[in-house]
């Protein structure tokens, strides 16, 4: 899906005003990856730009964030909300955080 399918110029013209949640990137680089923008809100962001990016965006697209998340968008407390928040899932069953597998967890070939 290209960037103009899944984010209209209204959407990313108000995800411009929360690129400081990616503070080592200049604006127009952080919203070369909306998703990761999204991500970093839902994973830091204050109370007021969280509700405002659910406004902006809707639920639907937080949780398409939430399920394709990379390794290390979400810290164990935030994922476990947006499970909680967005889906039916009860918190017993919140999936596992998305894991980088090492080289040494992957058997050798004989």
């Amino acid at each position: 899906m290209s960037l103009k399918q899944k984010y209209s110029a209204r959407e990313l013209e108000g995800l411009a005003r929360l690129a400081h949640y990616i503070w080592w990137k200049t604006p127009a680089e952080a919203l070369r990856h909306p998703d990761r923008l999204v991500a970093q809100v839902m994973n830091i962001g204050f109370y007021e730009d969280v509700c405002r990016l659910i406004d902006l965006v809707g639920e639907k697209k937080l949780l398409d964030v939430l399920q394709h998340a990379e390794i290390g968008q979400f810290n164990e407390r935030s994922w476990a909300y947006w499970h909680y928040r967005l889906t039916s899932i009860a918190l017993e069953e919140i999936p596992p955080m998305p894991k980088r597998l090492y080289h040494e967890t992957v058997p050798a070939q004989a």
